[in-house]
């Protein structure tokens, strides 16, 4: 899943701007760390952020609590009255369609051994039977 932090620095700018807030206020009411207001707000470092951040972002902002979550995902983020998703619910039911994938994708790899086997066999009939004709 690709991550856009660059859309998350732009859609805080624009949301700050027209707020009028500035980065420290942005801080205090999100309870969030200026350091990290400001790297967000400036993209200076893309790495993992705690969703919690996101979200006291997006509160603090005046959105809905999973929209930067959203915006980071490309997805269209929900509206301030929508109820807030369950991100473990949905990080279970992708683990689950992942493992019944790897499932299928075993059950693929066994019945390949078993055709490599059987001509593998076949190969080694096929040069006994040259050899002894030799």
């Amino acid at each position: 899943m690709s991550e856009d932090w660059a859309a998350v620095a732009k859609a805080i700018n624009q949301r700050v701007e027209e707020l009028g807030m500035r980065q420290k206020e942005l801080a205090e009411r999100s309870h969030v760390s200026l350091a990290i207001v400001r790297e967000l707000q400036h993209n200076l470092v893309e790495r993992r952020r705690s969703p919690r951040t996101l979200e006291s972002l997006s509160t603090a902002l005046g959105w809905h609590p999973q929209h930067l979550e959203a915006v980071l995902h490309d997805r269209r983020p929900p509206e301030v009255g929508d109820p807030v998703v369950d991100l473990a619910d949905t990080l279970w039911t992708r683990i689950d369609r992942v493992e019944e994938r790897l499932e299928d994708i075993t059950d693929r790899l066994e019945a390949l051994k078993t055709d490599v086997a059987s001509v593998m066999t076949q190969l080694a009939d096929v040069a006994k039977h040259v050899r002894d004709r030799r």
